[in-house]
């Protein structure tokens, strides 16, 4: 699992394609999140670029793309069960599956320890 600067994680799947979500320190500083815009499938996405947004009772938040692809799968159950995304933000409430353009994308994201030391911890 590799997170990027603004909180959201990727993980490895198979044949170039990934999990996205938010961190559970992203989550946590939300609270509970009540709405969630997403890309549609087939979307492609832009690293950095605004993909979505996710909505809390404290506030919202842009959603940003860690990596270069496409949209190939939204988390229905996560999406109609918000609660997913505060309870298990880093695994059954992931947000989207992307196909990734290209796998080195995942090169210039921070493993846990770094997330921790570097972004969360400042």
């Amino acid at each position: 699992m590799k997170f990027s600067k603004t909180h959201e994680w990727i993980k490895l799947d198979q044949d170039n394609t990934c999990y996205m979500g938010i961190s559970n320190h992203a989550q946590s500083l939300l609270g509970d999140v009540v709405y969630v815009e997403l890309p549609k499938v087939g979307t492609p996405i832009v690293a950095n670029d605004t993909i979505g947004v996710i909505e809390s009772v404290k506030a919202a938040s842009e959603l940003y793309s860690p990596v270069n692809g496409v949209v190939v799968d939204i988390n229905h159950d996560a999406v109609s069960n918000l609660s997913l995304i505060n309870t298990s933000s880093e695994d059954l409430g992931w947000l989207l599956k992307i196909k990734l353009n290209n796998v080195n994308d995942l090169h210039h994201l921070h493993s846990l320890e770094e997330y921790h030391n570097n972004i969360v911890s400042n």
